[in-house]
């Protein structure tokens, strides 16, 4: 227990001060009496009496008295609460790896199936959000309770290059931002592409390189394009939520680490998901999934030596991931299969659905103080009624 007002604590010194009043007058008291000569005759005139009685108004008053003073220094617990009307921010990966078959049929249709799954599993009042990314980041459906505005979005996700995994990042913070007062938006970084890697753009990911939709879809935005950033959250985690889903390591702009810092600044909490095996195997993407272009890698077989120029950008980033989620006080999950990303998701709201709060006991203590006080009035007036 904590308390807002400590310095307040010091009305409880009149507590022994008031108490060491009472017993200098109770010792006055037995020097002023008055001797009589047979005690056991006034002893029994007065009838049973138990002198412990007569200290119970005092103790009351001054039970009450110490209560206040707690009261007033605003005691405070730090507890689990219920959040009401949650809201996700899913933001997926739609970079060339989510094509490999290690996951059936392939890693991009079984998250889009499971990620259906859990909007689809939502109270009504859950508000859903979706941020597409690959060699950059888009916000392709803004938080809304419209499941069929974000599931047309969905099915319409197409394949790009790149991992911008710090850039979906700061883009599902600014979408945050645009719901809630309390988040800033995110601050404007430099996003340079790693060097040895292919430059966004061509056919591969659509116009621009990176993640497309169809008309349900935003359209893509530089994550570099931010307003300037204010004065973060205080009081602990905002109840927005950032479910992140990869399957490999980041390739393009802001490193996650760095983004995590601006969202763990902000109070929004992040859980990555780390999709897929170890053995990435044949590359098999639909030609809806490639953006209405054939697919130049499909069949292509991972698993031959020299198939692929790196394949630590085909495999999850787990130490980054862990470290995104530990920065933001979030979780890190790992899925090795389409039943074990389904799982994650459906334990997720039981691991969302409470965060931590400062309860405020002040009302209690001075309610409980109130009714001593009371107490110690009328057991006072029973024994030395007014009339």
């Amino acid at each position: 227990m904590s308390f807002d007002q400590p310095l307040l604590l010091g009305v409880l010194l009149a507590v022994p001060v008031l108490l060491g009043l009472y017993l200098r007058q109770l010792q006055r008291r037995r020097r002023l009496a008055v001797r009589h000569p047979d005690v056991a005759l006034v002893r029994l005139a007065a009838g049973p009496q138990h002198r412990w009685r007569r200290h119970v108004p005092i103790a009351l008053v001054l039970a009450s008295l110490a209560l206040l003073g707690v009261a007033a220094a605003r005691p405070q617990v730090r507890t689990q609460v219920p959040i009401s009307g949650s809201t996700f921010i899913l933001a997926l990966d739609l970079s060339g790896s989510m094509c490999a078959t290690d996951v059936s049929p392939n890693r991009l249709s079984a998250a889009q199936s499971a990620v259906r799954s859990f909007a689809e599993g939502q109270p009504a009042d859950t508000k859903i959000g979706l941020v597409l990314f690959s060699g950059f980041a888009e916000l392709a459906v803004p938080p809304t309770t419209d499941r069929g505005t974000l599931l047309a979005a969905l099915d319409d996700a197409q394949i790009g290059r790149g991992t911008a995994i710090g850039a979906a990042i700061l883009k599902s913070v600014d979408a945050i931002a645009e719901i809630d007062p309390a988040v800033p938006p995110s601050d404007p970084v430099s996003g340079l592409d790693l060097p040895g890697l292919p430059p966004t753009g061509g056919p591969a990911g659509g116009p621009a390189g990176g993640p497309t939709t169809g008309p349900s879809g935003g359209s893509g935005t530089n994550p570099q394009q931010t307003p300037p950033t204010r004065s973060g959250p205080k009081g602990g985690p905002v109840p927005e939520i950032l479910v992140l889903l990869t399957d490999g390591a980041n390739t393009r702009g802001v490193p996650p680490e760095d983004a995590a810092a601006q969202a763990g600044d902000r109070g929004v909490r992040i859980y990555p998901i780390g999709f897929g095996t170890r053995n990435p195997t044949r590359m098999a993407c639909t030609v809806q999934q490639y953006g209405g272009y054939e697919p130049r890698f499909t069949g292509r077989d991972l698993t031959r030596p020299g198939a692929a120029p790196d394949q630590t950008y085909l495999l999850v980033d787990e130490p980054a991931l862990r470290a995104v989620a530990k920065r933001t006080g979030g979780e890190y999950f790992a899925a090795k299969d389409a039943d074990e990303l389904n799982q994650v998701l459906a334990a997720l709201p039981k691991h969302l659905s409470l965060q931590f709060r400062q309860l405020d006991l002040s009302a209690g203590f001075a309610l409980v103080a109130a009714a001593l006080l009371v107490a110690g009035l009328v057991v006072s007036l029973r024994r030395s009624p007014l009339l």
